[in-house]
């Protein structure tokens, strides 16, 4: 079979591998879609993420739908032929974090297509994988393998939203139009938010906000004065941009709450606090996701949301260099996927 590889800094190679076998509670999945997210595009473009590190070669890939392919003994949750989302998130289950139901936070996580751990916890760009049980979501109905793929940056959206607390009737402030900060506009739409502004510095992005529903756009690098007031209830910093924080801290209102969801530059960043004290701000991270996953199978598989607009295109796994420099291009793409032969 066909894998995708990250060796180093633009370095991907596309390799044979060996089928994986299937053990007790193990189900074999076949790729469906696998979408490319930006943490993807760090690790090949820059060799890292954030503070994890390339060190042995990387399959990227944790956004993916399948179909399974085999099940090993004493599976019951999924039969062969089924279609469904996989969750990247193998938590232990039994440090302190997953008994307070906080999972992504766990001492021992397993998340796959990362380098946060050694040796590398390999990713789903790869013709076929082997998938615990309980990763494994049914979807029935006629949803495609393309918009399955999407519940895991849509539990990323729904987590942040969950950590901001209350929207219902708040105005809220999304820095970052990408695929995030796009479902982002969504989730914080079914939490109730009564007025969603989106800044960008490109305007195709800020196109697929419109359409997704956001009620106001900005130019960030042409309208700066247009965040400069407080305004804002809530705010969400999901451009990984330290600009986009400033804005969001000089936009919020006192008593705001501001929540970090993009991966700032791994360096040190000058930040001052006096305006977070003096307005009583409330900053908080948000990072991945626990049972907003299930939620987000949920509302896809429902078509309670509608995550068609921001898929840009699919590439074979063969192509997936092409894929990730259209991936790159915000200009060009919102979300990019790989798909098996």
């Amino acid at each position: 079979m066909l894998a995708c590889t990250i060796h180093a800094k633009e370095d991907l190679r596309i390799e044979t591998a060996e089928m994986p076998a299937v053990g007790p509670g193990e189900v074999l999945v076949r790729l469906g879609a696998g979408g490319i997210c930006g943490s993807d595009l760090h690790y090949y473009f820059e060799g890292r993420n954030g503070s994890f590190v390339i060190r042995e070669p990387l399959i990227p890939g944790h956004e993916a739908s399948g179909v399974v392919a085999l099940v090993g003994a004493g599976v019951t949750r999924v039969k062969e032929g089924d279609k469904i989302a996989v969750s990247p998130s193998h938590a232990c289950g039994r440090c302190d974090y997953c008994r307070e139901g906080r999972e992504q936070l766990c001492a021992n996580m397993r998340f796959l297509g990362s380098a946060s751990r050694f040796p590398h916890v390999q990713g789903m760009f790869q013709e076929y994988f082997v998938m615990a049980e309980r990763q494994c979501y049914l979807v029935a109905g006629d949803v495609s393998l393309g918009e399955i793929a999407f519940a895991e940056p849509l539990a990323v959206a729904l987590h942040a939203v969950h950590r901001a607390g209350d929207l219902l009737g708040k105005s809220v402030l999304i820095t970052g139009a990408g695929t995030i900060g796009c479902l982002a506009v969504i989730a914080a739409r079914l939490a109730g938010a009564a007025k969603i502004t989106v800044s960008d510095i490109l305007d195709r992005p800020l196109a697929q906000a419109r359409e997704v529903g956001a009620d106001r756009v900005i130019r960030a690098d042409r309208e700066a004065d247009a965040l400069a007031s407080p305004q804002f209830d809530v705010a969400f910093e999901v451009s990984g941009s330290f600009a986009a924080l400033k804005a969001c801290v000089a936009a919020a209102k006192k008593g705001a709450r501001i929540v970090q969801v993009g991966t700032l530059p791994h360096e040190p960043l000058p930040f001052v606090v006096n305006e977070i004290m003096v307005k009583e701000l409330d900053f908080k991270g948000a990072f991945r996701w626990g049972i907003e996953f299930d939620w987000a199978v949920e509302y896809i598989a429902s078509r309670r949301v509608d995550v068609k607009p921001l898929l840009s295109g699919q590439f074979q796994l063969a192509d997936a260099v092409k894929a990730f420099e259209l991936a790159r291009d915000k200009t060009q793409s919102t979300k990019v996927q790989l798909i098996a032969a």
